[in-house]
């Protein structure tokens, strides 16, 4: 039962459609909607709207910008696996599970650091990574693209943060037949079916918003510079 609770879970992370919010992009890193959008895509209109933080787009391509936004924020809820959790991850007064005007806390979105738990008692706690960039620019903590595609298309965990148990089940690893090297809860198993493109407009667009520090419990004090 526990582990088709944790399928359900990572299934809403991949598909929740998330409620459209206003956009709070600083006026210097608005783009003109048929400019980012030639073909009409309006997917790229869409994102650029939804994207809760302002943007950074100084050498980026504002229509994958555009169509990260739209995978990260609107197909999927990206945020609500890759925060601290819901005691925070609304600003207070605007969440939207209690009736009030939805607005993202900036200050955790995409900054890792919810606990999902163990996989079993005594074992390793899953918790969510931070998504942000780093001090060099790069997003999850200097990831380049070839890492992050190869990140979802095979699950993984270049961390190796929860080694499969090879004895009793203990806070560092993961127990079998649960594979160590692997993600688990991110549904990778699903998100490696998208095309290179729209990984890459979700890296684009992971590499345009600001660096949160300190939700995730592994980052480096000065992972913001």
């Amino acid at each position: 039962m526990r582990t088709r609770l944790w399928l359900k879970i990572a299934s809403g992370c991949a598909v929740t459609a998330a409620v459209l919010i206003a956009c709070t992009i600083s006026p210097h890193t608005r783009v003109n909607a048929q400019s980012a959008a030639p073909n009409g895509d309006s997917r790229i209109q869409i994102g650029l709207a939804a994207a809760p933080v302002p943007l950074n787009l100084t050498g980026k391509n504002p229509a994958l910008v555009g169509l990260g936004s739209y995978y990260v924020n609107v197909v999927g809820d990206c945020n609500g696996c890759h925060s601290a959790g819901p005691p925070t991850e609304f600003v207070r007064g605007a969440n939207p599970y209690m009736n009030q005007p939805m607005r993202v806390n900036p200050a955790t979105y995409l900054g890792g650091g919810r606990d999902f738990g163990p996989l079993i008692p005594g074992s390793a706690h899953i918790i969510s990574r931070n998504l942000t960039p780093d001090s060099t620019g790069l997003p999850e903590g200097g990831s380049s693209l070839a890492d992050f595609i190869h990140t979802i298309r095979t699950g993984l965990d270049d961390d190796h943060l929860h080694p499969t148990c090879t004895g009793a089940p203990n806070a560092g690893c993961v127990p079998p037949p649960f594979d160590g090297d692997l993600l688990q809860i991110m549904p990778w198993p699903t998100l490696r079916a998208i095309s290179d493109n729209d990984l890459r407009a979700i890296y684009e667009y992971l590499s345009a918003i600001p660096c949160a520090q300190g939700n995730y419990p592994g980052d480096s004090p000065h992972r913001c510079g």
